[in-house]
């Protein structure tokens, strides 16, 4: 991978709607992660989360700023190279799985590939299902996995190119605490096994307890942050954010 840090943004803002019907979703996001590191980013509702992935992950574009990603800017990237970069170099898990229920666990995972003109690699694709221990499920269809192995599909597929980084948004949401421990654990260890690097926007402070680094979004802007903390530590920096004047306002 080119470049010091996995993902670098500068002066990031975003901004839906003009005049005084604007919403400011980010409003000047400046960052570096290095390589093989583990953030979680939370935040109170409408802190601007889910624009701060999409704009890291090249999904939303910026108002302002610059985005790059393993030292290659990606801000006034034309779509089809922006395309072609999220299929080969980034990795995607979603609360809702996203796969095809049409296809085996093993052609969904492939899917990247297939979709970027490459054809898929076997043994490649079989170490990603062992991996996350799906190995004897390769040819079954999701619909006879539970929910738990459905994210450990999607998992596998944002794995097998090897990207350079994992967006994972709300992976746990719609899981188990059990279950939702397993997954992480994958996340986990494809940063401290394999050297990825995963960006992950949650809710919960278990799953932020995880991370190598919590960033805490509040109006757009990142007003805090916490290193290797446990849950409960989180969850009371989350209060303290969440109970600052702008947000007791709107939620009353």
């Amino acid at each position: 991978m080119s470049g010091d840090w996995a993902v670098e943004l500068h002066g990031v803002r975003k901004c839906y709607g003009r005049g005084g019907n604007a919403v400011h979703a980010l409003r000047g996001i400046d960052l570096t992660l290095p390589p093989g590191t583990f953030t979680a980013v939370m935040g109170p509702s409408g802190s601007g989360k889910s624009t701060f992935l999409q704009c890291a992950a090249g999904l939303d574009r910026p108002s302002a700023g610059t985005v790059r990603l393993g030292g290659t800017e990606i801000t006034g990237m034309k779509e089809n190279k922006l395309t072609a970069l999220r299929r080969t170099r980034l990795g995607f898990v979603f609360q809702a799985f996203n796969l095809l229920p049409s296809l085996t666990v093993e052609q969904n995972v492939v899917l990247p590939m297939r979709l970027a003109g490459h054809r898929p690699d076997r043994r490649r694709t079989a170490e990603v299902l062992a991996q996350v221990g799906l190995a004897d499920k390769a040819r079954r269809r999701p619909g006879q996995l539970s929910g738990g192995q459905q994210q450990r599909v999607a998992i596998a597929r944002a794995l097998v190119t090897r990207p350079d980084v994992v967006f994972a948004d709300e992976p746990t949401g719609a899981l188990d605490t059990t279950t939702a421990a397993e997954i992480l654990t994958l996340l986990r260890d494809a940063v401290d096994t394999y050297g990825a690097t995963v960006v992950m926007v949650t809710h919960d402070p278990t799953a932020a307890a995880w991370a190598d680094r919590v960033l805490f979004l509040a109006d757009g802007e990142i007003a805090d942050h916490l290193d290797r903390s446990p849950a409960d530590r989180i969850a009371a920096r989350m209060t303290a954010l969440t109970a600052r004047p702008a947000y007791a306002e709107a939620a009353a």
